[in-house]
């Protein structure tokens, strides 16, 4: 038997619905970065100013970014909504935005006077974005009206042609509406980083980047603004800065390695691992929540933030495309060509920043900040941290020690409420369900195992895909009324890492207990 958090109260309700609509964004964006890494490449080898350069394979550059990259991303979307019959409806709709955008942009063109520069094309991710979600919710509400309807034997017929006439409407409204303003969309954004830049005011970005990370708000920013952006940037000119604004792992580095030097307690025993994840693995949500515990280091990462842009600004550097996961292996994969220097420096810059930063805001906290937990349950961990500060050094006894203590510090999951689901299947979620999830899930799972329980499961997930099949539900604190909402009657468990929480004992017992009961 054990505990489940309760649903959380004042939460932030604009909040959860920026959190939901960027993960959206992402379930669309994130399956697809393969075919993005894919055009990077042939971008890298091919174009004319590439390592390798082909005048025949390059073709398949253009087709490539404007045609199938819009068109698996609407198909990906419209499966999240209503599944194989909403990606198809969407592929359809979104290549009429396609089709429109460009029609548009050659009567543009043909106005223009011999000599003045033309417009180029407008890749229609933001498009997919708007028409996969549009035309598989209309798809789904058509089926529901003669849902139960149709003469035996007649299902077939009516299906496949209110798909394909469903499909021609829709294609209809891309092309005239939709791609109208996609376009005046993407003209006035194009614009807006143009002044930025040409101001030199891109780093004053991080402001807004840096804080919506830690709040898991990145996905709508990133995916929603900064991709396609950089994409469209990237067709015209080889490669983009706006790649850099969010991926960039410098910051999240920094921040790390700041609690490392001058953390107290578990989070400065688990940051050196934090740090080789974030930066190696690319998993960026691992420094989110030592953040969060210490709200004032977020400026830290906003002046390293800033310091990365500035760096790439001044030097040029940029990437082909995105760099997903966030990684320094995934962000030097699609550096340009004479951009690594600038890329590498701006990488070690930001962290560097971002260290000094923190450490002063820790050092200066620090007094404060350990009163604080020896007037909480974290006594223990507080009286190892002043008895290695006294020693000069820590030591593997002490290290181990504080294991310990962190593990009783953690032991109430509260709010309490006590449950009697039997547990089977255990699902990590979070955002994108392919990062820090599958990360957690891994450490759980080797748990289970090492006790010896059998015939459980634990899988990571997207909170979207949430399916009512999980028994118990771990996220992290931010995201747990999401997932509650998603799947309400699953027990939820919140944490503030997952790398290694204390919770993770009381799953384990609460599973060890009901195998024996035989419950």
């Amino acid at each position: 038997m054990t505990t489940a958090s309760a649903p959380p109260k004042g939460t932030s309700s604009v909040r959860v619905g920026v959190q939901r609509f960027g993960t959206y964004l992402s379930g669309m964006i994130m399956p697809n970065i393969p075919a993005l890494i894919a055009w990077g490449i042939f971008t890298a080898f091919f174009i004319e100013v590439g390592w390798t350069p082909n005048a025949d394979l390059a073709t398949i550059v253009g087709p490539f970014i404007h045609y199938l990259l819009p068109i698996i991303i609407a198909y990906t979307g419209g499966t999240i909504v209503y599944g194989v019959r909403g990606g198809v409806v969407a592929s359809i709709a979104v290549m009429g935005a396609i089709a429109g955008s460009d029609k548009l942009i050659a009567d543009f063109n043909a106005a223009l006077p011999e000599g003045a520069s033309q417009l180029g094309q407008v890749h229609m991710f933001i498009g997919a974005m708007i028409m996969a979600p549009l035309a598989a919710y209309t798809m789904k509400w058509l089926d529901s009206l003669w849902d139960g309807k149709i003469k035996a034997g007649f299902e077939m017929l009516v299906n496949m042609f209110s798909a394909g006439i469903w499909g021609f409407v829709m294609a209809v409204v891309g092309f005239y509406p939709i791609a109208w303003l996609v376009n005046g969309l993407m003209q006035i954004l194009s614009n807006a980083v143009d002044w930025l830049v040409s101001a030199n005011l891109l780093p004053l970005t991080s402001i807004i980047i840096e804080p919506a990370k830690v709040l898991f708000l990145n996905n709508a920013i990133n995916h929603g603004v900064l991709t396609p952006l950089g994409i469209q940037q990237a067709t015209e000119d080889g490669s983009s800065i706006l790649f850099l604004l969010e991926a960039n792992p410098g910051p999240g580095l920094g921040l790390l390695l700041a609690f490392a030097f001058f953390g107290l307690g578990a989070a400065r025993a688990s940051a050196p691992g934090a740090a080789l994840i974030q930066f190696v693995g690319g998993i960026h949500e691992v420094y989110f929540p030592y953040a969060l515990m210490k709200p004032m280091v977020i400026l830290a990462l906003i002046g390293g933030g800033m310091t990365g842009v500035t760096t790439n600004m001044l030097l040029g550097g940029a990437l082909r495309a995105p760099a997903a996961p966030g990684s320094i292996i995934a962000v030097l994969a699609q550096t340009a060509s004479g951009s690594y220097f600038a890329v590498i420096l701006s990488v070690i810059l930001s962290a560097g920043v971002t260290f000094v930063i923190a450490a002063i805001i820790l050092r200066a906290s620090r007094k404060r900040d350990l009163e604080t937990m020896a007037a909480t349950d974290d006594a223990f961990g507080a009286a190892i941290t002043q008895t290695e500060a006294a020693k000069g050094k820590s030591s593997d006894a002490l290290s181990n020690l504080r294991g310990g203590a962190a593990t009783s510090a953690g032991g109430g999951i509260e709010p309490a409420v006590m449950t009697e689901r039997e547990i089977k299947n255990i699902v990590f979620a979070c955002d994108a369900g392919m990062g820090s999830s599958a990360m957690g899930a891994s450490v759980l799972r080797n748990k289970i195992k090492k006790a010896g329980i059998e015939d459980v499961t634990v899988v990571n997930k997207a909170i979207a895909n949430l399916d009512g099949s999980a028994d118990l539900i771990i996220t992290q604190n931010q995201l747990t009324a999401r997932a509650r909402q998603q799947a309400p009657n699953a027990v939820h468990v919140s944490v503030d890492n997952f790398m290694n929480s204390p919770k993770y004992e009381e799953v384990v017992d609460l599973v060890r207990d009901q195998h024996q009961d035989g419950v």
